[in-house]
């Protein structure tokens, strides 16, 4: 064990490649580090082949609340998404694109980060740990007020933008809303014309099997798509801190310019 443990410090490998590997090298630490050092690059090609498919969302919001960060690290498992160096490779990251602003993936790889560059440290990250490791996405924003809810442990994020200053408790509000009922739109103005023709069509047809009158059809049909856009439109949805109000109601004259939801 205690050899083991002296590989691991070296190599950072996990513990059953490190006891396998001293098996092979007969207990010689040095022989033993060269042999992960060896499958470590045949493990990093295997590796580009599997999905990232657990990780975290980490969210920032600057100083005086105008501009709002959101950014998606993948891992292969949920076990190495709550590693404390990949928990720390996230930080670092979004604290990175919040001081450069890159205007897209490759210029965020690029970004100095520590002593080396972003990407350069998801690489060294994904040796060490073994797993397949990436950043898959983020997202500036900017606003008179923003404001960042993180849910589920890093699982949801949600970055929104609202066109009143210093309104800070309504923005955090409206992004826990947001996380919690995940609206799909903010107004129905936002509905593709092509998405409320198809619901038209489903409402038709179970109004028509239904024997509904053609003559009550249009109005019947009104409501359920009015029903439809309250729960895809973040004004028109319940408040999820008192069900008897709709968004729009502790909105009052306050417009939500754009939000930023991911999940994983």
């Amino acid at each position: 064990m205690e050899n083991i443990k002296e590989l691991r410090d070296k190599t950072g490998a996990g513990i059953i490649d490190c006891k396998k590997a001293l098996e092979e090298s007969g207990g010689d630490i040095a022989k033993a580090v060269e042999i992960l050092r060896k499958k470590g690059i045949a493990k990093a090609a295997k590796r580009s082949e599997r999905e990232a498919s657990e990780g975290v969302i980490k969210i920032l919001v600057n100083e005086n609340g105008s501009e709002a960060y959101i950014l998606e690290v993948n891992a292969e498992t949920d076990f190495v998404a709550r590693n404390e160096k990949f928990q720390d490779f996230a930080n670092q990251a979004i604290e990175a694109i919040k001081a450069n602003k890159p205007g897209n993936l490759d210029e965020l790889l690029n970004l100095t980060m520590a002593d080396s560059t972003v990407g350069e440290g998801l690489k060294n990250l994904s040796s060490v740990i073994g797993e397949k490791l990436e950043i898959r996405r983020f997202d500036i924003l900017a606003g008179e007020t923003v404001a960042a809810y993180s849910h589920m442990g890093g699982r949801i994020g949600v970055i929104v933008a609202i066109d009143k200053k210093d309104a800070k408790d309504l923005a955090y509000d409206l992004a826990m809303q947001i996380a919690a009922a995940n609206p799909r739109y903010i107004t129905s103005d936002e509905v593709p014309s092509e998405e409320i023709g198809k619901e038209k069509e489903v409402y038709r047809e179970q109004l028509l099997k239904e024997g509904k009158p053609e003559n009550m059809i249009d109005k019947i049909m009104e409501g359920k798509l009015n029903k439809y856009f309250d729960e895809i439109c973040l004004v028109g949805q319940d408040y999820i801190k008192d069900d008897k109000k709709k968004v729009r109601d502790i909105l009052g004259d306050v417009k939500v310019t754009k939000f930023i939801r991911y999940s994983l």
